[in-house]
C-alpha cells in the first residue's frame, strides 16, 4: 500500500474512533436518532476502508475479517437501540473502541508501506550516479522503483532547444526501464524522486525536456533528491555552488562533510546531506570483478599496460587550441608503443560542447579523432558505461577538475595529471618554467617559495637559490605567497594557507593563525610590509589581514572586499595595490573606487579618483605625491593625486597598439600594461597583454612605443613556460646608473638590470641546482586543493617518464593514495547508495 493509501487508511481509523465519541454523547443527551445515524455511518466507512484495503494489498484476510467483525458489531449495537432496548452507553464505547483498536494495530503490522521511487537519468553514461540507489531501493520488498530515463536537447549558441536525444535503450539489461511518455506523475505522485540534472534550463549546452525540470517535478512528490553526476577529486568547483535544482529539492547528496561550505550559504543546512557518492560505490564493485574487455579490444590490450585517457570539457573550454595540442602529443607519446595501450574516453558531452561553445575549431577535434581510430594510436570508448572501462585499466592520464579522477583515485590506481600547456617532451632548460614563478615588485628576492611549499634562499642576494627547508603542507600548491626577512627572521605569508610563519634556522619558530573561513583555495593574493606592519591582501578571504610585527598581534579589516575585488565577465577579478606614503591603497577592478588604509591606525577611506575612465584599475605604480593608474580595461592611463584629488588622463596611445588575450589568442581590450618604471618625466609602460612597450611624456601627453635593447619575447619558449604576460618592471636598483631599473621578462624567465636613460643593460643569472630540484621534487603526493593524491606532469615528470616508469620524488603508493580518498568521501566503502536510501526510508514514515 502506498503511503498516501496508508494515511488514508489511517485516517479512516481515526474517525471511526471520533465518531464513537459523538455517539456516545448521542446516547447521553437520549438522542438515540442521531445515534443511529453515526453508527450507520461508522459501518459504511469501515466497509469503504475494506475496499480501499482489498483494493490495494492482496493476503489482508485478518484486517478484513476484523473489518467485519466490526460491521457485524455495529449493525447488533443499532439493532438494540432501534428494538428500543437499554444500552449502556459506555459499554457500547468500550466495544466499539476495542474493536477499533485490533483494526487499528491490524493495519499498522499487516500492511507495509511501500514506497514508490522514481530515478530520472538522462545519459546514460552517468547512471553510475543513481545506480546503487536504485539496487538499494530494488532490493527492497517494500518499494516499487521505476527508472524513467527521460529526453534530453543540445543546445544553440542562442539557447534555444535543437536536437532531442533519447538513451533509454542503452541501459544495463538487469535495469528494468519505463517509456517516460507511460508514467503519468500528476496520478501516481511518487513519494521520491531521484535526479542528477541541477541546471535545468542553466546549461549552456544541453538542457533535460522542460517537463523535468526541477521546480515542474516538485509538485508531484513530498521529496525531490539531487544526487551529483559527478564526484569529487579535490576542491568543488565554484559552477557548481549555486544550480537551479538546488533551490527545489529536499535534499542534496554531497561527498563529505566539508564540501558542505562551498554550496551556497542561503542553503538550509539539513538539505545537505554528506552522504558520500554512489559513483564511488559502483567503481569499487567493478574493479572488485572487472568484466570481460569488448571482443573488439582484446587482440589490442593483451600483454599491455593499460592507460585511461580523459578530454574533460573543462579543459577543452580553458583552452581550447592548447587542448587540441596537448591531445596531439598525447597520441604521440602512446603511438606504436608495444608496451602501453592508451584507451580514449572524451566526455560524453565533449562533441556537443565544440558545437556550441567552440564551432570554429571543431574541425580540428575531428581530424584528431579520425586520426586517432584509423592510424590504430589506441582504443576509442565510446561504450555506454565508463565505470567498465575503468576497471579495466592500469592506470589514468588526463585533467585534474573531473570525476573520473576520483573514480581512479578510490580504487587506488595511479593517476598523471596532466599539465595541457604541455606538448613535448621536456629540454635540459624547461624546468625553469615551473621553478620561477615569479618575483615581487616590492623586493628584496633572497627568498623564494617553489616547488610546491618548499623554501629556497639566496644568501648573497645574487639570485643563485639554493633550499632551505619545507613548508606545512607541502603536498599543496600555492599554500603560501611570499617570504619576507625581517630582522633575522623570515616571515613566510599564505596565499591558500590561513596563517603566518615565522622561520629561523631553517626551523617553523612560531605559527601565527588567522580566523579559518574558507574551504576554497586562494584567499590571499599578496602581503605588503609598510613599516611595522604586515598586510595580506585578500582573493577570496572575507577580510583585509594587518600583522603588528612588534606586538604579534592580527587585526581584520572587515566589509571592504567588495571595493577591490568583484566579477567582471564572469571572472573574479582583483583591482592593483600599492604603497602610498604610508597608506595601502587598493584599486577596483571595475570602477574608480579606491580603498585608503592608514597602516598605523587601520583608519580606512574610501575615494573616488573622479576621472572620466571607469575600466577598473590592475596596477598601481606611485610616484612622489601621484598614484599612476593602469587600467584593467581599455586604453586611458590615470595620473591623480590622493590629496588634491587632481587627475590627469592619458589615451591617445599609437595606432598600432593593441592586445591580445594571451590564454585563447584573441584581440582585445584587457590587461594592456603591467607594472611601469618612472624615469624622470616618463613613465615606462610594459606590456601585460598589450603588443608593445610605451613611453609616456608626463608633461605633453606624448605616447610613442619604446624599444628594449634586449630581445623580449611575446610568446613563450614551450609549454613549459605558462606565461600570462610579457614581462614586468619589479623595482628600481641604481646598478648601472641613477635609473636603473630591474625587468623580469616572464616568457623565457630571464632577469635584466637596465638603465632607462642609457639604455645599458646586463643579465642578471636565476640559478638553482639541478640536481637539489630534482631531489627535492614531489612526484606522488597529496594535493587536496586540486586532487588527493597523484603525479603531476612537469619538467621532471614527463608523461613520457611517467610510460617508463621513471618518476623524481615519491614513488606511488597505493595504501596513501586510497586513505588520502578516504578523507573526502563518506561510506567510501561502496555503501553510499545504501545509506542514503535508508535515510530518506526513515523520513518517509
Amino acid at each position: 500500500m502506498r503511503r498516501a493509501q496508508k494515511k488514508q487508511a489511517e485516517d479512516f481509523v481515526a474517525l471511526l474512533g471520533e465518531a464513537h465519541d459523538e455517539i456516545k454523547k448521542a446516547i447521553d443527551r437520549k438522542d438515540m436518532a442521531l445515534a443511529g445515524d453515526l453508527l450507520e455511518q461508522c459501518q459504511q466507512g469501515a466497509i469503504e476502508l475494506g475496499n480501499l484495503i482489498e483494493k490495494a494489498e492482496e493476503n489482508v484476510f485478518s484486517t478484513i475479517t476484523l473489518l467485519q467483525d466490526y460491521c457485524e458489531l455495529a449493525y447488533q449495537i443499532y439493532n438494540k437501540m432501534v428494538q428500543g432496548q437499554v444500552v449502556n452507553r459506555n459499554k457500547i464505547h468500550r466495544v466499539l473502541n476495542k474493536q477499533l483498536s485490533l483494526i487499528d494495530e491490524s493495519v499498522e503490522k499487516e500492511i507495509p508501506v511501500r514506497i514508490e521511487a522514481v530515478f530520472l537519468p538522462y545519459k546514460v553514461s552517468m547512471w553510475d550516479s543513481l545506480e546503487s540507489v536504485w539496487m538499494a531501493a530494488d532490493a527492497d520488498e517494500n518499494c516499487d522503483a521505476y527508472v524513467i530515463p527521460i529526453p534530453y536537447y543540445d543546445k544553440n549558441s542562442d539557447g534555444s532547444l535543437r536536437t532531442m536525444h533519447y538513451e533509454g535503450t542503452q541501459y544495463p539489461n538487469n535495469v528494468p526501464i519505463t517509456w517516460y511518455k507511460e508514467y503519468d506523475f500528476e496520478k501516481r505522485r511518487p513519494d521520491v524522486i531521484f535526479i542528477h540534472n541541477p541546471y535545468d534550463d542553466w546549461n549552456y549546452v544541453t538542457s533535460v525536456h522542460p517537463f523535468f525540470y526541477s521546480q515542474n517535478l516538485k509538485q508531484f512528490t513530498d521529496l525531490l533528491v539531487y544526487v551529483p553526476y559527478y564526484s569529487i577529486t579535490g576542491n568543488m568547483s565554484e559552477a557548481q555552488m549555486k544550480c537551479r535544482a538546488y533551490y527545489n529539492a529536499d535534499y542534496i547528496i554531497i561527498q563529505a562533510e566539508k564540501y558542505r561550505k562551498f554550496f551556497d550559504s542561503d542553503l538550509p543546512e539539513e538539505k545537505l546531506l554528506a552522504l558520500g557518492s554512489p559513483k564511488f560505490d559502483r567503481v569499487i564493485r567493478m574493479c572488485n570483478n572487472p568484466p570481460e574487455p569488448p571482443v573488439q579490444w582484446k587482440e589490442k590490450l593483451a600483454g599491455k599496460k593499460i592507460y585511461f585517457y580523459n578530454t574533460s570539457i573543462n579543459g577543452m573550454l580553458g583552452d581550447t587550441q592548447r587542448f587540441l595540442k596537448k591531445m596531439d602529443y598525447v597520441f604521440r607519446c602512446f603511438h606504436e608503443r608495444e608496451d602501453a595501450c592508451l584507451i580514449w574516453r572524451p566526455h560524453p558531452l565533449l562533441e556537443s560542447t565544440f558545437d556550441s561553445m567552440r564551432k570554429s575549431l571543431k574541425p580540428v577535434y575531428d581530424q584528431l579523432k579520425i586520426r586517432f581510430i584509423e592510424n590504430a594510436v589506441g582504443i576509442y570508448d565510446d561504450t555506454p558505461d565508463m565505470t567498465n572501462t575503468i576497471a579495466l585499466c592500469d592506470a589514468y592520464v588526463g585533467d585534474a577538475s573531473t570525476s573520473v579522477t576520483s573514480l581512479f583515485g578510490i580504487t587506488g590506481k595511479p593517476l598523471l595529471i596532466l599539465n595541457n600547456n604541455i606538448d613535448s617532451e621536456p629540454q635540459p632548460d624547461d624546468w625553469r618554467g615551473e621553478i620561477l614563478k615569479g618575483f615581487f615588485c616590492d623586493g628584496p628576492d633572497d627568498w623564494m617559495i617553489t616547488q610546491r611549499n618548499k623554501l629556497y634562499h639566496s644568501p648573497k642576494g645574487d639570485y643563485c637559490y639554493r633550499y632551505y627547508c619545507d613548508l606545512p603542507e607541502p603536498s599543496k600548491r600555492d599554500y603560501y605567497l611570499q617570504a619576507l626577512e625581517i630582522e633575522g627572521k623570515v616571515y613566510v605569508c599564505p596565499a591558500s594557507a590561513q596563517e603566518l610563519l615565522i622561520i629561523e634556522d631553517r626551523e617553523i619558530r612560531e605559527r601565527i593563525p588567522l580566523e579559518y573561513c574558507l574551504e576554497q583555495e586562494g584567499a590571499f593574493t599578496a602581503a605588503r610590509k609598510i613599516g611595522n606592519y604586515l598586510f595580506f591582501i585578500p582573493f577570496r578571504y572575507p577580510s583585509i589581514v594587518r600583522y603588528d610585527i612588534s606586538r604579534k598581534k592580527v587585526d581584520y579589516i572587515r566589509g571592504y572586499n567588495n571595493v577591490f575585488t568583484g566579477v567582471v565577465d564572469r571572472e573574479l577579478r582583483i583591482g592593483g595595490n600599492c604603497i602610498w606614503k604610508h597608506y595601502l591603497m587598493l584599486a577596483s577592478p571595475s570602477d574608480n573606487r579606491i580603498l585608503r588604509i592608514d597602516s598605523i591606525s587601520g583608519e580606512t577611506t574610501l575615494l573616488q579618483t573622479g576621472g572620466n575612465s571607469i575600466c577598473g584599475c590592475i596596477n598601481m605604480v606611485p610616484d612622489e605625491d601621484n598614484i599612476w593608474l593602469l587600467p584593467y580595461q581599455g586604453r586611458t592611463i590615470t595620473c591623480w593625486n590622493p590629496d588634491t584629488g587632481a587627475v590627469r588622463e592619458y589615451s591617445d596611445l599609437p595606432d598600432k597598439f593593441q592586445c591580445k588575450n594571451r590564454p585563447h589568442g584573441y584581440e582585445c581590450q584587457d590587461r594592456p600594461f603591467s607594472i611601469a618604471a618612472i624615469y624622470k618625466n616618463y613613465i615606462i609602460l610594459p606590456p601585460f597583454w598589450g603588443n608593445m612597450f610605451l613611453i609616456l611624456d608626463k608633461e605633453t601627453g606624448d605616447v610613442k612605443e619604446w624599444e628594449p635593447p634586449f630581445a623580449i619575447s611575446e610568446k613563450e619558449g614551450n609549454g613549459y613556460y605558462a606565461t600570462v604576460a610579457v614581462g614586468t618592471f619589479i623595482r628600481r636598483t641604481d646598478t648601472l646608473g641613477e635609473w636603473t631599473y630591474r625587468f623580469y621578462a616572464i616568457a623565457d624567465r630571464r632577469m635584466y638590470d637596465i638603465n632607462l636613460e642609457t639604455k645599458e643593460y646586463k643579465e642578471i643569472k636565476l640559478e638553482f641546482d639541478l640536481e637539489e630540484l630534482r631531489t627535492q621534487e614531489a612526484g606522488f603526493c597529496k594535493d587536496g586543493e586540486r586532487f588527493q593524491y597523484a603525479c603531476e606532469e612537469n619538467a621532471f615528470n614527463s608523461l613520457g617518464s611517467f610510460l617508463d616508469g621513471n618518476i623524481s620524488g615519491a614513488h606511488f603508493d597505493r595504501d596513501r593514495q586510497i586513505a588520502a580518498y578516504e578523507e573526502i568521501a563518506a561510506n567510501s566503502d561502496g555503501t553510499s547508495g545504501d545509506k542514503i536510501y535508508q535515510f530518506l526510508c526513515g523520513k518517509l514514515k
